[in-house]
């Protein structure tokens, strides 16, 4: 299990592989982001996106499941995460893109009311197949101290 404790500050870590299919693009875009250019060949062909392009949240909700993909492959003791900062997309996800992330922990900090945890900020970004940046942000974490 990995703590407080163990997290070193300026680690780097890469992980994640998700492939992004039309039909979830699709789906997410009719149900939480409907706007033509992640609906519809034709109106998005008419924008900058040039094709059907996923929704940045969907960026986001993809990103999240190879997080915590990595959360548990490295049983981290992790509490979850009170925010985001400076979330960016860069460039477009498209139907058929590879994700990956990588991840600098930027520094950590025991908490002053809560003695059994402490928060730490990272840097994530999110790369496609051609390790062109799609999305960054940094992020907030809570983590268990390691138990006496």
């Amino acid at each position: 299990m990995m703590y407080f404790e163990d997290l070193e500050i300026g680690a780097v870590q890469s992980f994640g592989h998700y492939t992004v299919t039309r039909e979830e693009v699709l789906e997410f875009a009719r149900k939480y982001d409907p706007q033509v250019f992640h609906l519809s060949d034709v109106e998005a062909a008419k924008t900058h996106f040039g094709r059907v392009s996923a929704s940045g949240w969907h960026t986001c909700a993809m990103t999240m499941n190879m997080v915590v993909a990595n959360m548990h492959n490295h049983a981290q003791a992790g509490l979850g995460s009170p925010g985001i900062d400076e979330l960016r997309w860069h460039r477009p996800v498209y139907p058929g893109d590879t994700l990956r992330c990588e991840s600098q922990l930027l520094e950590k900090t025991p908490s002053r009311s809560r003695p059994e945890m402490g928060s730490f900020r990272s840097t994530l970004r999110v790369y496609n197949q051609d390790n062109t940046l799609v999305m960054s942000f940094t992020s907030i974490g809570l983590i268990r101290k390691r138990p006496a």
